[in-house]
């Protein structure tokens, strides 16, 4: 009786900790390698808004395009950041 108890137990355990998935470890991401993905983000987000601005409406159109796709940039960031939890 106490080999089953201790049999099963120990099987019970051991499927326990190899249940667990990979991805629910925590990982530590340093605050610089954080901070490079928003600027990248954003900046991204700034040069496309740009682009697409001064095609449309020329030199007030590529500023007011930049400052739309920082923004849209800005929200994604926050997005992925957020999801990453």
């Amino acid at each position: 009786m106490n080999k089953l108890l201790l049999g099963a137990l120990l099987s019970l355990s051991m499927l326990s900790t190899t249940a667990i998935p990979a991805d629910a470890a925590t990982r530590h991401v340093s605050k610089r390698h954080a901070h490079r993905k928003t600027v990248k983000r954003v900046g991204v987000g700034a040069g496309a808004g740009a682009a697409v601005g001064a095609l449309a409406g020329g030199g007030k159109g590529a500023a007011i395009g930049a400052l739309a796709g920082g923004g849209a940039g800005a929200a994604y960031d926050h997005h992925k950041k957020k999801q990453g939890q």
